[in-house]
């Protein structure tokens, strides 16, 4: 029965992001999903975000007040969540119809699993699906289930994976030392301690729009500087850290030309 399922802890990093942020909890709350929480950590906005999160009062929790960065509220939210299943969902990004009844049968399935990870899509600003061709790349690496392809890319999407409270208590917070790819290291550190289930269902869509930080141009040098840290920590082997290297130098160029 739903009413026996793992109390799921959803936490939401936002900060000016009125434009998306209702369509992101409407995506969780339309779940139905009976033993939810819901934590959204706004960073004082100065956009609608705050006369829509008042909307939801009764539904989910939320704050508006400082912080010093995007892994600094998923933190926030971390400590503050009481479910035993545990995610953070962008709120540019949207969970898919059915995917928390999915991510709780597998646990429950799976008593021994300790993270999991499924599809993504990829959407634009109208929330159209697109780079389709990525999506079917990033589907046939998860076939894989390979660390060392892990190194080669990351390729788990980051809104389509839940972790146990217990592998949380283990690994401990995001890295609040990086602002890019916290969540690549946090895949890479939790592999370390058990591998991820993966499922193959589309759980998840990842948003792609002007404003997103991860696919600014002006952030590129930023985002590859911190690539290569995870990387440099994750691995003693030179043949990996060139595998990865390569990789990037190979994506950045395709990535150029579709956002060109």
């Amino acid at each position: 029965m739903l009413s026996e399922y793992p109390k799921i802890s959803i936490v939401m990093p936002s900060l000016n992001q009125g434009k998306y942020i209702e369509l992101a909890i409407q995506s969780v709350l339309s779940q139905g999903y009976p033993n939810l929480e819901l934590l959204v950590f706004d960073a004082c906005s100065n956009d609608e975000t705050i006369s829509i999160l008042k909307k939801f009062d009764h539904q989910i929790s939320w704050v508006s007040q400082k912080d010093k960065g995007q892994t600094d509220a998923i933190n926030k939210g971390l400590r503050s969540a009481s479910g035993e299943v545990i995610t953070y969902l962008n709120v540019d990004d949207l969970l898919l119809p059915g995917s928390l009844e999915r991510v709780a049968k597998e646990f429950i399935a799976h008593p021994d699993i300790l993270w999991l990870t499924g599809r993504c899509r990829i959407v634009n600003d109208q929330g159209n699906e697109i780079r389709k061709l990525v999506t079917l790349y990033k589907n046939l690496l998860l076939l894989s289930k390979s660390r060392h392809m892990l190194l080669v890319t990351n390729y788990i999407s980051q809104p389509a994976t839940f972790w146990r409270r217990s592998i949380m208590e283990k690994a401990g917070w995001f890295d609040e030392k990086l602002n890019f790819v916290m969540d690549y290291d946090y895949w890479l550190r939790l592999w370390n301690l058990a591998p991820p289930r993966i499922i193959q269902h589309e759980l998840a869509a990842f948003r792609i729009h002007q404003q997103s930080k991860t696919t600014s141009a002006g952030h590129l040098n930023r985002y590859i500087d911190e690539e290569s840290q995870v990387i440099a920590r994750s691995t003693g082997s030179s043949f990996w850290r060139g595998l990865h290297a390569l990789h990037r130098q190979v994506m950045t160029l395709l990535y150029a030309k579709m956002n060109g």
